[in-house]
Formats: C-alpha cells, structure tokens, sequence
C-alpha cells in the first residue's frame, strides 16, 4: 500500500509541466452495474504493486487500458466489484481478483513532443488475463470500435466516463489533496471536436463540472471514454492538463486500425 500510494501521488500526477495522467471521475456518481465490465487494474513490480489505473474488459481474458499504466509489461492484477474499496484483499493477491499479464503498445511513448498534447503518443495497452473472469462475474463487454468512426463525430457528441479513482479536493492548510474511495463511477461528458495537433491520435474531451460535465482526474488511467448510451470504446482516459482536473482532456484514440489490429493480438 505505501508503494501504491507514492505511485499515485507521483508516477501519475505531474509529468511535464502542468500536464497530468489522468485517471478516475469527477463530478460522478456511483455506476452501479450499468458497466459491469470495467474494473480496477494494479501493476506490480518485483516488490508488489506499484500503481493502478482502470480497464475494460473487451473479453473474459482481455483489458484495453493505457499504455503508460501497462509500460511495466510485466504482472497485473483486475477487481471487478463496483466498490473496491470495501474488498479487504486489495491491492495484492486474492480470490477476488484476476491475474495477467501486462503489454504495451511498441510505439507508445511518454515525451515525445513539445506542448500538449504531444507529450504522450500511442498510450494503449493490454492486459491478457491467466484465466478468463467468469461469465458469473461478468457477462457483458466493452466493444471496439470501428476504424475512424471518432473523426465522423460531431462537436459536443455526448461521451459517458467510467473509472476508478479520486472523486474530489480536500482543502486545509495546504494544497488541495485529490481523494476518493476506490469505486467505479460514472460521468457524462461531450467531445471538443475540431483540429488540433495530434487530433489523429487524440480525442479532445470537456472537463467542465460548472457545465455539467464530468472529468478525469489523477490516480488511474486507461478508463474507457464511450460513445454516449453505448458500450463502444472511443478512447481510454490518457491525461489532463491542469492540476485542477478542469478544461479539457486528451485520450488516446482506439479506433486506429493498427490499434484495433494490435489490441486483438496476439501480443
């Protein structure tokens, strides 16, 4: 747990200037089961679990997440209950969770331009399960999308986020403190639509709870972002730009044929 908490605080908050890895839902309410094939994903190193972000199940042995949470390409582990934060076993290993193993996409990069959103590039990953989780547990799944339908989509398209994570700021003495239970929520938003650099790759997403609409915030990533009413994956949560979790935020766009191609394996 000490590992996993300074893996949250400063693996996935501030990587390059105000710019942050995103994770969790703000502005949310608990989802229920009305996606019952998102779940909480840890990433373990030799030592134990280092960090954790969110992931869909698009099979009962295959997670789409982001590849700055699968770059480790090493030991994962997925909880499927809606509130894990009342499931005594996690972060580490039990009977209510489900192993795998964690890859990368090969050209996924953190760095790799100047300004945003050309910090990161090609932030897919995949966690492929060691047993498939049963039917009992899960019964429906994410679905991919087809090649370029993001691109056909119209400005302020509504998008629903679904993740785990820090829901809101504590304010004292200090600086705000992001928290929150580890729980699935869910949140409305809509795309910013138009062209920007790396819109190829990116979706542009509004942050904006004065508006009404939710947001992803620090803690864990690679949460599905889709298509408003549907069980299709645009794209998985990749960062934010503020530290107040506000204003817009990018995610990485799947529905790249290579990226459907790669997701699909084998890996």
């Amino acid at each position: 747990m000490r590992k996993l908490s300074i893996a949250l605080v400063v693996a996935l908050v501030l990587v390059l200037a105000t710019a942050g890895i995103a994770g969790a839902i703000t502005n949310g309410v608990q989802d229920g089961d009305n996606h019952p094939y998102v779940g909480l994903l840890v990433f373990e190193d030799a030592e134990g679990p280092v960090w954790r972000c969110s992931g869909s199940l698009l099979s009962p042995t295959l997670v789409l997440t982001a590849g700055h949470c699968t770059e480790l390409n090493g030991p994962a582990r997925i909880w499927m209950d809606e509130k894990v934060s009342t499931n005594p076993e996690y972060p580490y290993e039990g009977t209510t969770s489900y192993e795998g193993t964690a890859y990368t996409y090969p050209y996924f990069c953190i760095g790799c331009g100047k300004g945003l959103p050309g910090f990161a590039a090609w932030d897919i990953g995949v966690v492929v399960l060691s047993e498939p989780v049963p039917t009992s547990v899960v019964d429906e799944y994410a679905q991919l999308p087809t090649p370029n339908l993001v691109s056909g989509l119209k400005n302020k398209t509504p998008i629903d986020f679904v993740g785990y994570g820090v829901q809101e700021q504590l304010h004292g003495g200090g600086p705000p403190v992001w928290t929150g239970l580890r729980d699935r929520m869910y949140a409305p938003s809509e795309l910013v639509s138009g062209k920007f650099k790396h819109s190829d790759l990116f979706m542009k997403l509004a942050l904006n709870p004065g508006g009404g609409s939710g947001g992803t915030c620090f803690g864990d990533s690679g949460g599905p972002d889709l298509l408003g009413g549907t069980d299709t994956v645009l794209a998985v949560n990749s960062y934010v730009t503020n530290s107040n979790c506000s204003g817009v935020g990018y995610s990485q766009r799947v529905d790249i044929t290579e990226v459907i191609s790669w997701v699909l394996g084998p890996h």
